[in-house]
C-alpha cells in the first residue's frame, strides 16, 4: 500500500463515543473491520464502574505482539523516511480508513472519523496482540456544570494514592476521554495513582478560553475533593497530551498566579506550545499523519474567537512567564508539526530555572504515546513519564 497521499490526512483522531475503549474488548476475538466496528461497538455508559473504560493500548504487551510481529506491509510514506516499523504499521492502518483532511470538515464531521487510537487497535488485531488485564476501576463524575471527569483508581487499594489530573488532546475541538483511555489507564496502573481524566468543553461551540478555564476549575476541584477519590491532595501532578499538554501547563501557571497549590510535577506530551505555524517543524510536516500543519491551523480556527487569541500566552506558551513552575517532563515526537515549539518550551523552562527533562523519540509521530502495546518507543516514553512522576509523588 502506498502511504504518500496527494492530500494531507490532517488529524484523523476521533471515533464514535466509547469506541476507543469498548472496541478493543469486543474485537479481540471477532476482529471486525473498522467499518464493522463503527456499526457494532458496544457503547457502555460512562457512569459504569467497569473494565469497559479500558485502554486499548496500555503498556502490558510486548511490542512484538503476543503471537505475531508488528510489521508494515508497504513502503514508508514520502513524508516519513525514518519512521520506526511499528509506527509505520499503525500509520498504514490509519491511512486505510481513508479519512478526509480536517480542513474539509466541520467539527461535528471530524469527531466521527476514526482515530489514531483506532488505527493502533486495528494493528493489535492484525498482530493478534491480546487485551491486557485491567488493574484500575473507573467511574465518571460531574465536577461542575459542563465539565465531567473519568476517574481511574487502582484496584484493591484503600488509598491514599497520589493524584494525576490528566487532560486529553484533540486541538481543543475533537476527541474525548474514550480516545485517550490508553494513556490514562497506563498512568493509573504504572504510577499507582488516581487519574482524573478531565472532559473539558471544546470549540467551536465553546471558544477560547473555555477549555483553559475548565481545566483550571477541574484542578481546583481535585485539590478540594482528592480525599473522597482515595487521593492525597498533597501529592497532585498534571499530565496532558497535545492540546491537553497546553492545558496542563496553563493549570500550573494559573495556580502560581492565583496563589493556589502548584502541582508537584507536570508531564507535557507533544504540547501545543506556540501559535506560529511557520516554525521549522511546521514547514517540514505539511503532509504527516495523524497531525500536520493544515490540521493545526484548522484547530486554531475552530477554537479562537479572533486571530488575536493566538497571541495570548495561554495558547502561545513560549511567550508566557514560566518562572516558578514545578519540575517538568516534555515528550516530543519526530514527525510532528509541534516538535519545534516543544523544544523551545523546554529551553525556555530551563532558562526560567525550571528543572526540565526533554525527550525526543525519533521515528515517531504525534499520538504515539498511548500506543505502548504496539510501538516500543511509546512504552519507553511512558516509562520516562512514570519514573519522573513517581519520583515527584513518592
Amino acid at each position: 500500500m502506498k502511504l504518500s497521499s496527494t492530500r494531507p490526512l490532517a488529524f484523523a483522531w476521533l471515533a464514535a463515543p466509547a469506541l476507543a475503549s469498548s472496541l478493543f474488548l469486543a474485537s479481540c476475538n471477532s476482529q471486525p473491520t473498522a467499518t464493522e466496528a463503527d456499526k457494532t461497538a458496544t457503547v457502555v455508559s460512562e457512569d459504569t464502574n467497569a473494565a469497559s473504560d479500558s485502554s486499548a493500548v496500555t503498556a502490558k504487551a510486548d511490542s512484538t505482539g503476543a503471537t505475531g510481529a508488528v510489521k508494515p506491509t508497504g513502503p514508508k510514506p514520502a513524508w516519513g523516511p525514518n519512521l520506526k516499523p511499528e509506527m509505520q504499521a499503525v500509520i498504514e492502518q490509519l491511512m486505510s480508513f481513508n479519512n478526509k483532511p480536517l480542513p474539509e470538515l466541520t467539527a461535528a464531521q471530524a469527531r466521527k472519523q476514526p482515530s489514531a487510537a483506532d488505527a493502533a487497535m486495528k494493528q493489535m488485531r492484525a498482530s493478534n496482540i491480546p487485551a491486557p488485564p485491567l488493574n484500575c476501576d473507573t467511574v465518571t463524575k460531574a465536577l461542575m456544570p459542563g465539565v465531567k471527569a473519568r476517574i481511574y483508581t487502582p484496584k484493591g487499594g484503600a488509598g491514599s494514592y497520589p493524584v494525576i489530573v490528566y487532560y486529553h488532546g484533540g486541538g481543543w475541538v475533537i476527541a474525548t476521554n474514550d480516545t485517550y483511555a490508553a494513556s490514562a489507564q497506563a498512568l493509573c496502573e504504572q504510577v499507582g495513582a488516581v487519574v482524573v481524566s478531565v472532559e473539558y468543553r471544546k470549540g467551536p461551540e465553546h471558544k477560547f478560553p473555555t477549555a483553559h478555564d475548565d481545566a483550571f476549575a477541574a484542578y481546583q476541584y481535585v485539590l478540594k475533593n482528592a480525599a473522597s477519590m482515595k487521593g492525597d491532595p498533597n501529592k497532585v501532578a498534571v499530565v496532558g497530551e497535545s492540546a491537553g499538554g497546553n492545558l496542563a501547563c496553563n493549570v500550573s501557571i494559573m495556580a502560581r498566579d492565583k496563589k493556589v497549590a502548584l502541582p508537584k510535577y507536570q508531564v507535557l506530551v507533544y504540547p501545543i506550545a506556540g501559535s506560529d505555524t511557520n516554525t521549522p517543524s511546521y514547514q517540514a510536516n505539511t503532509q504527516t499523519a495523524p497531525l500536520n500543519k493544515g490540521g493545526m491551523e484548522w484547530f486554531f480556527k475552530n477554537y479562537q474567537r479572533t486571530p488575536a487569541d493566538l497571541k495570548d500566552p495561554r495558547i502561545n506558551l513560549v511567550a508566557a512567564n514560566l518562572k516558578g513552575l514545578e519540575p517538568t517532563t516534555i515528550i516530543a515526537a519526530d514527525y510532528d508539526p509541534l516538535k519545534s515549539e516543544g523544544k523551545t518550551l523546554a529551553d525556555k523552562l530551563t532558562a526560567a530555572g525550571v528543572k526540565t527533562n526533554y525527550k525526543l523519540y525519533d521515528g515517531t509521530t504525534h499520538e504515539f504515546f498511548g500506543m505502548a502495546a504496539v510501538v516500543p518507543e511509546a512504552k519507553d516514553a511512558q516509562g520516562v513519564a512514570v519514573s519522573d512522576l513517581k519520583g515527584a509523588l513518592k
